[in-house]
């Protein structure tokens, strides 16, 4: 329901408000077994180790069922529509249109995705699994329960509970009670960390709970994957073409990853509004090359994708060659075969793995930060809680965010809490902003800016950016060559994204070993664009954060 027809609503209200409930109720999807990864070859709670493509057959529908070697996995995530609130840098709590939590909500307070696997999606919360609050999740939690010295370590979807008319089977039956306590006030900025891995199959379910402070509001949700190489229209989220999520309601979109790289989220309703208000989330991709044996020959294993029709490179280099090579590849065999072979990688920790698959090794990192910039006109959201028709052209952001937070709190460690109207505090901003490397570490930042009305710029002092991909694309020409370059400063639009590593070594040997080490030491990234180094009025804040090079 759009908000040009609140007015009709309202004269109907509890025609329109019945009309919502029985059309739609929350519920949630976290299969274990598909056509795609059928669980009598795959286990799909892991990721095996990549070895080369999945060999297809038609199935007994017609559809190409694998037989044998089946790669990726399955991954499910579970958030919320609603509102909430943030504080800024200066102390002020601004209001929300904003996505939360509702699975892996001990992960994302750790600043880590909260995508799913299936044996850690479908666990209900209750109190063999989680003893504190006697299984009782709380309105707040995980904050609520972490301020109380109580431990949090469940990752399940909220509400996800035995169907009694199912055999008590765990089906995607819900009770909506703690969707509402875990859901209701408990917006995030950025939105909840999505990440999965080439090959995977990813079931996100939006649950739209409805916006406290907006009663009048009849708003619908959608996610729309910005940028991302989506095959159908249904589950793109802008609803022109798919659909649009009521309140009460849920839907789950659904996704075979290919392309790895850095993307984005949002709301694509009304989108200027939704995403000045906030909802706006990180969502990236990681390569298959993570997954290569150690010791493999990566210059190999790269050839060897190109069985993979999905994301199959054509050119000289490609295994059959091919006589031309196709621009719309995301990553060509590189130029020349280095001899390169695959390191140990660690898996959805942050710590260790590739970029992309580059097949010479030359986007490796040793830690990973995604930053995502973001912008606030407080006026705006001001406007937005108190009834009145915001002035869309009057935009001017006054607050400017790394990952939700402006400078001095980009630095603060861990999630940050702003108490909300229902009185309790929730990890409003759940994603730490500060780097920190060791000497000789590569760090891995996947910027991306979701801004409505601003460039941003940010720059490095004294620490070297080497910029490796553009808008979920590796930086290599057709024939292999790499396009990488060296800068001190990048700058973004909104609706871009970037892949830069920060060096804390400056000089290495031909093998990649460090031999001249940064010091150690405070460094900055930060926008050369005063006027986006405050908080509103006050200064000395916005758009900035610490690297820390240590021992």
């Amino acid at each position: 329901m759009s908000r040009r027809m609140v007015s009709t609503c309202v004269l109907t209200l509890v025609v329109c408000a019945a009309a919502t409930a029985t059309a739609q109720s929350f519920k949630v999807q976290c299969p274990t077994n598909t056509i795609t990864h059928p669980s009598a070859l795959n286990n799909n709670s892991a990721e095996p180790a990549y070895t080369g493509a999945t060999p297809l057959s038609a199935g007994a529908n017609g559809y190409l069922t694998p037989t044998g070697n089946v790669n990726g996995a399955i991954k499910c995530q579970q958030v919320s529509g609603g509102d909430g609130y943030a504080t800024m840098g200066d102390g002020h709590q601004i209001y929300m249109f904003s996505f939360g939590p509702l699975s892996g909500l001990a992960d994302i307070a750790a600043g880590k995705p909260g995508t799913e696997f299936p044996k850690d999606f479908n666990v209900p919360y209750n109190a063999s699994t989680s003893p504190s609050n006697n299984g009782v999740l709380l309105p707040g939690d995980p904050a609520t329960t972490i301020d109380n010295a109580q431990a949090f370590g469940w990752n399940g979807a909220v509400g996800l509970a035995p169907d009694p008319d199912n055999g008590n089977l765990i089906d995607g039956h819900v009770d909506p009670r703690p969707i509402m306590d875990i859901g209701v006030m408990n917006g995030n900025i950025p939105a909840p960390m999505i990440a999965i891995d080439e090959d995977d199959e990813l079931f996100l379910t939006l649950s739209n709970v409805g916006m406290i402070m907006r009663p009048d509001l009849f708003e619908q949700h959608t996610i729309h994957f910005h940028g991302y190489p989506n095959a159908s229209a249904f589950y793109d989220g802008v609803p022109d073409a798919s659909v649009a999520i009521n309140i009460g309601g849920s839907f789950t979109y659904y996704y075979l990853a290919p392309d790895a790289g850095t993307y984005f989220w949002h709301c694509h309703i009304s989108p200027p509004e939704h995403l000045q208000m906030g909802m706006v989330g990180q969502l990236y991709v990681r390569p298959r090359q993570d997954r290569v044996p150690v010791g493999t020959s990566l210059y190999t294993a790269l050839q060897a994708q190109q069985a993979d029709l999905r994301t199959a490179c054509p050119g000289p280099n490609s295994v059959p060659a091919s006589v031309a090579s196709d621009i719309v590849c995301t990553n060509p065999v590189p130029a020349v075969n280095n001899g390169v072979t695959a390191v140990a990688t660690v898996v959805n920790t942050g710590t260790g793995g590739y970029a992309y698959n580059d097949g010479d090794g030359s986007t490796h990192y040793d830690v990973e930060y995604p930053l995502q910039i973001h912008g606030f006109d407080p006026n705006f959201h001001f406007v937005g809680m108190t009834f009145n028709p915001e002035g869309f052209a009057d935009m001017k952001d006054k607050y400017f965010l790394l990952n939700g937070r402006s400078y001095p709190d980009t630095v603060t460690p861990g999630p940050m809490q702003t108490q909300s109207a229902d009185g309790s505090s929730h990890f409003s901003q759940a994603l730490p902003a500060i780097i920190n490397i060791t000497q000789g570490q590569k760090a891995l930042l996947r910027i991306s800016d979701l801004d409505v009305s601003e460039y941003q710029t940010l720059a490095s002092l004294g620490i070297r950016m080497t910029v490796i991909g553009y808008n979920a694309k590796l930086l290599r020409d057709q024939d292999g060559n790499n396009l990488y370059y060296n800068t001190n400063s990048i700058t973004l639009g909104g609706g871009e994204s970037l892949d830069v590593i920060l060096d804390a070594c400056t000089a290495r040997a031909t093998d990649g070993t460090c031999t001249t080490p940064m010091a150690t030491g405070t460094y900055f990234l930060y926008t050369p664009n005063l006027d986006h180094l405050s908080n509103d009025a006050e200064n000395f804040g916005g758009l900035m954060t610490e690297v820390h090079v240590t021992l």
